[in-house]
C-alpha cells in the first residue's frame, strides 16, 4: 500500500519549441498564431546593436503586428531595471511578448508580463524569504522567446531571477504561468557570441543538468496538502532524467567546439538544445547547492571583469560552476551511481577509478579547457567573505530543500572554503 504521507505524483511541463537554422524568420508567423496583434519586444543594448532584432522586428510586421522595442534588459536584471520595463509595458499596452537576446531579456519580459496582467510590486512574487511568494491569479499574456545565447534555458522555465544589490544577492519569481508560450531557438543568433559568454552559458546548462539529475527524488518529499501547495522543483523523476541526461550527453561532446569556433554551428546550435532541454529537466526536477551559492556569489560583488561582457559582474554560469566540484563531492555519498553516471556522459566514456572526485574531475578538466575562473579567489573572494556568502546561500531554502542530502551551514561554508581555488 502506498504511504500516504509521502509525495507520490510529479508533473512535467514544457514550453513548445521550434529548432533549427533560420527558424527565427518564423517569429512572425509564430507571434500571430498565439494571438498576438500589439507586441512588445524586449532585448538588451547588446543584442539591439545587431541585425538581429531588426530582422526580428520585420518579421513581425510582416505578419501585419504592430511593434514596439524595449532594447534596455540588463544583463543583470535589477528590481531597477525590471520596473522600467514594467512602466514601459504598462504606458504600452501590448496584448503579447516576445524576448530576444539572453536569459536576461527573457526573464524581464517574464516579469513584465506577469506585472501588467496581474498587476502588484516586483517583491511581492519574489520566492520567501526575500519576497512574499505572490502567486499568480492566472495565466499570463502570450510570450514568444527567442535565446541567442546557450545556456540560462530560460525560454523553457518557470523562473525568472533578479540582482538585489542592496541585499548583497540574487534572488527570483518562480511560478508556472511565467514560462514561455512558446520558443524558437535558432543556432544562427549564437554566432555574434563571444567565446567566453558561450563558455559560460554551457557550464550553466552542464550544471542544471547535473543538479537537476543529482536531486532528491520526488517521491522522498512530503506529500502536500493540496495540489497548488506542490512546490515548482519537485526532484528528481523519471521524465525530468531523460531532458537532464541528455543535455548532459551534449555538453560533454559539444561545449568545447561550441567556445572555440563561432561558427561551429553544429556545436552551438547542440548547445542551444542542450540548455532548452536542461531548463526541461530542471523546471520540474530542480537545481539545489551549486546554484545556492551561486545567487550570493553573484550577487555580493560586481569587480569581476568577464570578457565578453560590457561591464563588471560574476556572470552567472561562472558563479555556479566555482562551487560545483565541492558540492558534488559533498553529495557523492548520497547517490554514488548517479555521481558517477554524469562523469561518464561529460567524459564520453567509463570512468577510470570510479569515487568521490570522479564528478569534481570531470568538471574541473570541462573549467580548465574552458578558460573559466578557478574558483571563488579568481572571482575576487577571500576567506573574510565567507560569513556573507553563507548567509545568502542559506537563504535559497526553495533550492536547497531538493539536494540530495541535507546541508548545514557548517557545510555549505566548507563547500565554499573548498572552492577558493579548483585547480
Amino acid at each position: 500500500m502506498t504511504n500516504q504521507t509521502q509525495e507520490t505524483v510529479f508533473t512535467m511541463e514544457a514550453t513548445p519549441v521550434k529548432f533549427g537554422r533560420g527558424a527565427a524568420q518564423e517569429a512572425g508567423w509564430e507571434a500571430a498564431r498565439l494571438g498576438m496583434r500589439r507586441v512588445l519586444l524586449i532585448t538588451d543594448p547588446q543584442v539591439a546593436r545587431l541585425d538581429i532584432v531588426g530582422n526580428v522586428a520585420a518579421q513581425l510586421r510582416a505578419a501585419g503586428l504592430e511593434v514596439s522595442v524595449f532594447d534596455r534588459s540588463r544583463v543583470e536584471p535589477t528590481l531597477e531595471s525590471l520596473q522600467e520595463a514594467v512602466a514601459f509595458a504598462r504606458a504600452y499596452n501590448p496584448d503579447g511578448f516576445v524576448s530576444l537576446g539572453g536569459g536576461s531579456s527573457i526573464d524581464t519580459a517574464k516579469v513584465a508580463n506577469l506585472l501588467l496582467t496581474h498587476g502588484g510590486e516586483i517583491l511581492e512574487y519574489v520566492n520567501p524569504p526575500i519576497g512574499t511568494g505572490r502567486k499568480p491569479a492566472g495565466p499570463l499574456l502570450p510570450h514568444l522567446a527567442i535565446p541567442t545565447t546557450a545556456g540560462s534555458g530560460s525560454e523553457a522555465t518557470t523562473v525568472a531571477v533578479l540582482d538585489l544589490p542592496e541585499l548583497k544577492v540574487k534572488t527570483g519569481i518562480s511560478h508556472r504561468y511565467l514560462r514561455p508560450s512558446q520558443a524558437i531557438v535558432d543556432p544562427e543568433l549564437t554566432r555574434s557570441a563571444p567565446a567566453a559568454v558561450i563558455a559560460s552559458a554551457g557550464l550553466d546548462v552542464v550544471c542544471h543538468a547535473a543538479e537537476s539529475y543529482l536531486s532528491r527524488p520526488f517521491d522522498t518529499r512530503p506529500k502536500p496538502a493540496t495540489p497548488d501547495e506542490r512546490p515548482p522543483y519537485q526532484g528528481s523523476n523519471p521524465v525530468a532524467d531523460v531532458w537532464s541526461s541528455q543535455a548532459l550527453r551534449y555538453g560533454g561532446q559539444y561545449l568545447r567546439r561550441a567556445v572555440a569556433d563561432a561558427d561551429d554551428l553544429e556545436a552551438r546550435g547542440m548547445m542551444m538544445l542542450a540548455a532548452t532541454m536542461a531548463g526541461v529537466g530542471f523546471g520540474s526536477a530542480g537545481v539545489h547547492i551549486p546554484h545556492s551559492c551561486a545567487y550570493p556569489i553573484a550577487g555580493l560583488k560586481h569587480e569581476y571583469q568577464a570578457e565578453g561582457y560590457p561591464s563588471p559582474f560574476i556572470p552567472h554560469g561562472f558563479s555556479v560552476i566555482v562551487t560545483a566540484p565541492a558540492a558534488f563531492r559533498f553529495t557523492y555519498g548520497a547517490m554514488p551511481e548517479r555521481h558517477l553516471q554524469v562523469a561518464e556522459w561529460l567524459t564520453g566514456g567509463p570512468i577510470q577509478d570510479p569515487g568521490p572526485d570522479s564528478l569534481p574531475d570531470a568538471l574541473i578538466a570541462l573549467m580548465r579547457d574552458l578558460n573559466a575562473p578557478s574558483g571563488l579567489g579568481e572571482l575576487g573572494y577571500t576567506e573574510q567573505d565567507l560569513p556573507e556568502l553563507v548567509a545568502g546561500a542559506v537563504k535559497q531554502q526553495r533550492l536547497l530543500a531538493v539536494a540530495p542530502k541535507a546541508v548545514t551551514d557548517a557545510e555549505l561554508e566548507g563547500i565554499l572554503r573548498a572552492s577558493f581555488r579548483n585547480w
